[in-house]
């Protein structure tokens, strides 16, 4: 592999070394990048309810732009991204045209109008998830302990576009949760990833000569893996949980303005924080509850945040509103970061990508998008007036869907007396 000979970063031997330099350009980056995404995509169900007066399933159609993005970015990246160009200049292309969408989307009132620009928002960002992590690995000696320094940074950036949220409302910028400046903070933002990529060490295409088939992409080169009863068991699970999951991503901030909950974005950092701390308490509940109790922790968390969302309020309950914001360490980690593991487990070496692409594409992807729209009617089905909604028919609803997912998935996976899941 071809490395830029001026890129101080690479050894002779042509190992990257990873130095202080290098860890703070990966991590500026991972930090505009999450910084970019959160300082306006938790708030936007706020801002098209309240302002532009959308319906609840409106909202959630939007909200699916991401996800269906997120099924048809794999092309970009395994067609393009690996074989032509360096990973660092379609970053800064990506962002730099993400920027102006965002910017233009910003000023749009029309949902036939927003949600195509919306959809192409999400083809140029969606992308670069994959991307600024390749881009990472390919410059660090050993992934396992140097990435997570570098991807934690990216937490802290959604933190941050939080609470620049929170701060704007105490100087002057009265309910911004509802207004478009939360997309424009997200061009500016894009704008400067962008130009900052192209000052990012030099990554050259991974695969610039081989042939990459949509089967690889999609990463059905892992459905030998079906076969087995176990992980046909958690991919249909892991499908099926992220459908009442996208009730939180769309809808909570917009439930907490509602019942006039102060600095709702701020407030919701919260649940990125403890996905800090709950990712580095991994390993030790990893060794001692294994894959299986993980995932149902996990599962169960999700289903009692939403009893909780369900029966908390604004004032002497808001206690278990925060309770269910701080829980969202465990449902993420527990779930998702112990599913990456599992899936990396199962997969044989040859096919452990295609199997990582073929989880998300299922969860993030399928599961996702039928999520939002779900979502979307549920909340439309329970307005009860202009910006009003009765709230705890909505939570239930999704935490019975995930309680249900848990009892499936609880009866039919089997672990051996270890543990862990068997080999089928």
């Amino acid at each position: 592999m071809t490395r830029d000979p001026h890129d101080a970063s690479v050894m002779e031997s042509g190992t990257p070394l990873f130095t202080v330099t290098t860890w703070g350009k990966l991590g500026v980056m991972m930090f505009l990048q999450y910084f970019a995404w959160g300082a306006w995509w938790v708030t936007l169900g706020t801002y098209l309810s309240q302002t532009q007066k959308f319906s609840g399933d409106q909202v959630g159609k939007i909200y699916g732009t991401a996800a269906l993005a997120g099924m048809i970015s794999p092309f970009i990246v395994g067609m393009v991204a690996d074989r032509f160009f360096a990973t660092q200049r379609i970053l800064a292309t990506l962002h730099l045209v993400g920027a102006v969408v965002i910017f233009y989307a910003s000023y749009i009132n029309s949902f036939a109008l927003l949600y195509p620009v919306l959809l192409v928002y999400y083809l140029c960002y969606m992308p670069t998830l994959a991307l600024t992590n390749s881009l990472s690995f390919h410059h660090m000696s050993d992934p396992e302990t140097q990435f997570p320094r570098v991807r934690v940074l990216g937490t802290i950036g959604w933190i941050a576009a939080g609470l620049c949220l929170g701060l704007g409302q105490q100087f002057g910028f009265a309910n911004i949760e509802a207004q478009a400046t939360p997309m424009r903070l997200s061009a500016i933002a894009s704008a400067l990833l962008g130009i900052y990529c192209f000052f990012l060490p030099h990554t050259p295409p991974t695969n610039p000569e081989g042939r990459v088939t949509i089967r690889q992409v999609l990463g059905l080169d892992a459905l030998s893996l079906m076969r087995r009863w176990s992980f046909a068991v958690f991919v249909i699970c892991s499908f099926l949980i992220c459908i009442p999951l996208q009730f939180y991503y769309a809808f909570t901030n917009m439930f907490l303005n509602e019942i006039n909950v102060p600095f709702a974005a701020s407030k919701m950092t919260m649940g990125q924080m403890s996905e800090i701390g709950f990712m580095l308490l991994m390993p030790f509940f990893f060794v001692r509850l294994g894959v299986k109790y993980m995932l149902l922790v996990g599962m169960a968390c999700w289903a009692i945040r939403y009893v909780l969302f369900a029966f908390g309020n604004a004032d002497d309950l808001f206690w278990m509103l925060a309770i269910g914001i701080l829980l969202h360490g465990i449902c993420y980690d527990f779930f998702f970061v112990t599913g990456q593991i599992y899936v990396d487990q199962q997969a044989s070496k040859s096919i452990r990508a295609s199997a990582q692409g073929f989880i998300a594409f299922v969860t993030l992807g399928v599961g996702g998008f039928i999520g939002t729209w779900i979502s979307g009617d549920v909340v439309q089905a329970f307005q009860t007036s202009e910006n009003a909604h009765d709230w705890r028919s909505i939570w239930l609803f999704p935490a019975g869907m995930a309680l249900v997912v848990l009892v499936i998935f609880a009866i039919l996976f089997r672990t051996n007396g270890s543990n862990q899941p068997t080999a089928d």
